[in-house]
């Protein structure tokens, strides 16, 4: 006879749990000790039940996902020899940055396995290169995601590539001419994480950047829409459980968004842990920071993770550097077994609620984003570049005042540690004054004013010559 082990159990409501532990609390108000308020405008409750969640959230999660590393191409030669290597030694997928249309296609992927995931950021925008390089994938098995986001250029630069006219027309060259690419459209959600948006901004905005190529491209044959798989590029923040939901709520919109367009309602995610809390002293921790950043982009059902090497701010790119970041992810596979099941959150309640309630958030300000006549209008307008600001500073305030802590920047610092001797790489805000169209949306990193000043002091207790 089967036993029913909590059949003398009698079951506990919410209600009932809430009372004992004000009963325990002694007079202390509950809200005040045990509610915790975040940036995200939601509140953290100290339990949550099934009645916390009226319905589960349907989302698709890949069981599998892949390891991805970078590499910059100055050198198609050199660039596909570092891939090789990287693949070698238990990278998955490569993402190419190209800064040139100088760079021969069909070098850099000579001889590379054709079974793997390839990520291709050009920077430039020129359509004849890409029906070029889809006509050279023609028959092979490569799985190419094409980054193409003309949208994300203007509001990270201010400027299009060219003009309005000339990027939409190269873009609709690139999208009606490309049949061996999985994807030729990719939204950079990492944009507004790193300058400081919270995540119910991060999703609705991108919702509304998704928007503008929905509706610009409305008039595609159904089968093409239903094949058309758009990309979000997410970069994972400290919220460990907020970033699991963020990816999560980031699908549920978008099946729920695309679907009305009669597009594709499967996307494809790559995910990589942000700079905005990576540090350049005590730099040791940022492997503590991208641990937690990468597992949450794991949990929370991303299709690829490209880790960030802990001395990625200030140091050029070095085999140390890229060798321990990609071995974070492969012990996370390996000896964690992070990659055996799809959709582990599901199910879990406090997950669940935080999901649904970022995705609630997000729909109203994607609403109101709507209403006010879009994303782009919006953008040149000034209005999403002063909602950042204001997240953004509300978060700094939290750093400066030492209620978000950042160990060994913002709290137990080491005071004889030295930087100044160990910079490669500028590692805060460049300012270049230039002629935009609209106000950029700027990338910083919240430690930035004290690193600057810790390095000053470097510079002025050094002994005179």
């Amino acid at each position: 006879m089967k036993q029913l082990l909590f059949q003398e159990f009698e079951e506990v409501s919410a209600k009932q749990w809430k009372q004992k532990i004000q009963a325990d609390l002694k007079g202390a108000d509950y809200n005040e000790k045990l509610v915790t308020k975040t940036l995200h405008g939601i509140d953290i409750k100290p339990f949550y039940s099934t009645e916390d969640v009226e319905e589960t959230l349907k989302v698709s999660n890949p069981a599998h996902w892949h390891i991805c590393e970078k590499v910059y191409v100055t050198s198609a030669g050199d660039a596909n020899r570092k891939a090789r290597e990287k693949l070698q030694r238990g990278t998955e997928a490569i993402w190419f940055i190209l800064p040139s249309k100088e760079i021969v296609f069909e070098e850099l992927l000579n001889n590379l396995q054709e079974d793997i995931e390839i990520y291709l950021e050009l920077q430039f925008l020129d359509a004849d290169y890409v029906i070029k390089l889809d006509d050279f994938l023609s028959g092979k098995a490569y799985k190419v995601y094409l980054q193409t986001d003309i949208i994300g250029k203007l509001a990270r630069t201010g400027n299009w590539f060219d003009n309005l006219k000339s990027d939409h027309s190269q873009l609709e060259q690139i999208v009606q001419s490309s049949k061996n690419f999985e994807s030729v459209i990719s939204i950079n959600l990492s944009l507004y994480q790193n300058a400081g948006a919270n995540i119910p901004q991060q999703l609705a905005y991108s919702m509304a950047h998704l928007t503008e190529y929905l509706n610009h491209f409305s008039d595609l044959p159904e089968k093409r829409r239903k094949d058309f798989k758009f990309q979000f590029q997410v970069s994972v923040g400290p919220d460990y459980f907020f970033e699991i939901s963020k990816i999560r709520a980031l699908r549920w919109l978008y099946t729920t968004i695309s679907k009305e367009f009669g597009f594709s309602i499967n996307c494809h995610v790559l995910a990589l842990p942000t700079r905005r809390t990576k540090t350049l002293y005590d730099f040791n921790v940022n492997m503590l920071r991208t641990t937690t950043e990468s597992m949450s982009a794991i949990l929370g059902g991303a299709d690829a993770i490209c880790n960030m090497p802990y001395d990625a701010i200030y140091h050029k790119d070095n085999e140390f550097g890229d060798r321990i970041a990609r071995n974070q992810l492969l012990i996370m596979r390996n000896e964690s077994y992070l990659d055996k099941v799809g959709n582990v959150a599901e199910g879990t309640y406090y997950i669940e609620s935080i999901t649904r309630q970022l995705a609630e958030q997000a729909l109203e300000i994607f609403k109101e984003i709507e209403k006010g006549g879009g994303f782009l209008k919006e953008l040149k307008a000034g209005v999403i570049q002063r909602k950042i600001k204001e997240s953004a500073s509300a978060e700094q305030e939290k750093f400066d005042n030492g209620e978000l802590v950042l160990i060994g920047t913002n709290k137990f610092e080491n005071p004889q540690d030295r930087m100044q001797d160990d910079i490669e790489l500028y590692p805060f805000l460049k300012k270049n004054p230039r002629k935009t169209l609209i106000e950029p949306i700027l990338e910083r990193r919240l430690s930035e004013e004290t690193e600057k000043e810790r390095l000053e002091e470097e510079k002025q207790s050094q002994p005179t010559q």
